[in-house]
């Protein structure tokens, strides 16, 4: 499912060229849930406060986190007018696939940038799915904007463990210093613009991308591509303990088309949000899109927004923090 074609206008990777055109479009921390737009009026930037955080993650807390696809449902409420109501709300808006029967996603064996993300928010615990990407700063995670924030709040407590499996963090947890979405998502929750990126701390003095690699990312691509889809499906049939994949070729979403985004056959279910899709078939390619939402109709089909200007600037603001 090679696809012979350019990348080059959407390409982003740790050229020489690329850092030096990264280092001209920064953004600057601002205190929490409060909006900076003075260098760039479409990124909401949030610093957050890391003190103590990987000590909170129990392991209890990680096992009874709620999967942050209900965070999709609420978005949906707040800013979203669904022209279908079998858009998940409340329990997950990602597709859920049926117990005893075999399912789409298939088993994957850990992947180093590849991780879960837990995160508290309203008073809940948390839990998705992130990539380690190529950054200026090579500390930069994506994930879906609904792992984020919910509005005006920030998530709190973020931390990103790449490599998970069965309660192993093998590379450590990453505690994070800034959260990052486009404003269109700050503003209304809009599902069009369901992507964000955290910036991590160091750990033990080395950056994260030095330690499990990153993606590169691409933007403004041709619709209609294939992609291999990563996450960490939680509700039934699923546990949440090891890494699964979709794998198929890209379509709109013709139910909502105000959304822009575009689907692939597959029934990870909640826990998955914010999981890598990879142009290609397997986690080599280039990162362009995040699990983001489904419906509840049996339709196995997720879908992810499209990475376009909005959600490039955002990563760039992300990518010098």
């Amino acid at each position: 499912m090679t696809r012979t074609r350019s990348l080059a206008s959407g390409f982003l990777s740790l050229s020489a060229a690329a850092v030096l055109a990264l280092s001209t479009a920064g953004a600057t921390a601002a205190a929490p849930a409060l909006e900076d737009r003075k260098k760039d009026p479409s990124v909401v930037s949030i610093t957050v406060d890391s003190t103590g955080v990987a000590e909170y993650w129990t392991a209890e807390k990680m096992k009874n986190a709620i999967p942050g696809d209900v965070l999709a449902g609420k978005a949906l409420e707040r800013g979203n007018r669904s022209k279908d109501s079998t858009v998940e709300k409340g329990k997950g808006s990602e597709v859920k696939a049926t117990k005893g029967k075999p399912t789409i996603a298939q088993n994957e064996a850990p992947v180093s940038h590849i991780g879960k993300v837990f995160f508290s928010l309203g008073g809940s615990n948390y839990v998705c799915s992130g990539n380690a990407v190529t950054s200026a700063n090579k500390s930069t995670v994506s994930t879906a904007a609904h792992c984020l924030s919910e509005g005006p709040e920030a998530s709190a407590n973020f931390v990103f463990v790449p490599g998970y499996e069965n309660g192993v963090a093998p590379y450590g947890r990453w505690t994070a210093k800034s959260l990052h979405v486009p404003v269109q998502w700050s503003a209304a929750g809009d599902m069009a613009y369901d992507t964000g990126f955290a910036v991590m701390d160091r750990l033990d003095q080395k950056n994260l991308t030095d330690v499990v690699g990153g993606s590169g990312v691409a933007f403004n691509q041709p619709r209609g591509l294939t992609y291999k889809s990563f996450g960490y499906p939680a509700a039934a049939p699923f546990d949440g303990k090891t890494l699964k994949s979709c794998t198929g070729t890209a379509a709109n979403d013709k139910r909502n088309p105000q959304f822009n985004s575009q689907g692939i056959p597959c029934d990870m279910t909640g826990g998955s949000s914010g999981g890598p899709w990879f142009i290609g078939t397997d986690s080599s390619g280039p990162q362009n899109s995040v699990n983001s939402y489904g419906y509840n109709n049996g339709s196995a089909v997720m879908y992810g927004p499209y990475w376009g200007t909005v959600i490039q600037a955002t990563y760039q603001s992300a990518s010098v923090s």
